[in-house]
């Protein structure tokens, strides 16, 4: 595309944006405001928490709709509009956490913004560390949710990476064709409504912007980003993902640690 054709960036937060510390870079940043400045709208995109994702908003001074949960939440970070909200049907909640539990796997459920856990593990602690946001221990989750009686934005199943493989091998045959489930890190495997993925939600706010697809960027790292990846007209994948996802870029960019944002806006929004 020629310059100026691109009109909407949409962008990850972990593993992308943020570094490997966990902040994100200052030439990141300047990037940011710079394709704002440029007329082009930013999005962040992620599978984190609302909660967890707006301070990063605020930092990089984007006041617009926050793309989390994967895509089952899309809320505006400055007026809390919510764009759209596909949560995980109850009753599929409960056979995801049951069939969970006979493994003895940490879980999170998420409601109204607050993540739920039968009790603090070592895995909770990693999450917490990472998102930032306390947990509330609840003790059994599946009489949790029929007590509350809500369909959950998300399941997420923390463990070690060799069993969330084999535990995805289990549970796409028999859940995949009813929820959307994918890795966000090798040691998270999320469960969500079957549209509540960042390609339906980018196609959400791009039609509530009438952005064409073709006028779409959109940069991230991990499984849980190919729809989005898919989705936009220029999908690019950060030097640090895996080579599988990598495969599936039309360019990669320079790692998170790197600053590959900063490298997509110089190269396709400013020197266009």
């Amino acid at each position: 595309m020629s310059k100026g054709q691109y009109k909407l960036l949409a962008v990850d937060l972990d593993d992308t944006i943020l570094n490997s510390r966990l902040i994100i870079p200052d030439c990141s940043r300047l990037a940011v405001e710079q394709a704002r400045q440029a007329g082009v709208r930013v999005i962040l995109a992620t599978g984190r928490m609302f909660c967890s994702a707006l301070p990063f908003a605020r930092e990089l001074g984007v006041e617009d709709y926050l793309m989390t949960y994967q895509g089952g939440l899309v809320k505006h970070a400055v007026t809390g509009d919510v764009l759209l909200h596909r949560p995980v049907p109850l009753e599929l909640a409960l056979e995801v956490n049951e069939l969970v539990n006979r493994y003895g796997y940490h879980v999170n459920i998420y409601l109204d913004d607050v993540p739920y856990i039968a009790r603090q593990t070592k895995e909770s602690e990693l999450y917490t560390s990472i998102s930032r946001i306390p947990m509330e221990e609840v003790g059994d989750l599946g009489s949790f949710l029929r007590e509350r009686a809500q369909d959950p934005t998300k399941i997420v199943v923390v463990t070690r990476e060799e069993l969330i493989d084999r535990l995805q091998e289990e549970v796409q045959p028999l859940f995949g064709h009813l929820l959307h489930i994918s890795k966000s890190k090798p040691h998270f495997l999320e469960f969500s409504h079957p549209q509540g993925n960042k390609g339906d939600a980018l196609a959400a706010i791009a039609g509530y912007y009438g952005v064409a697809r073709e006028e779409i960027i959109a940069v991230g790292d991990s499984y849980n980003d190919l729809e989005m990846l898919d989705y936009a007209g220029l999908g690019v994948v950060v030097g640090n993902a895996r080579p599988e996802i990598q495969a599936r870029a039309d360019y990669v960019c320079r790692s998170n640690d790197e600053c590959g944002v900063a490298e997509v806006v110089e190269k396709f929004i400013l020197n266009a």
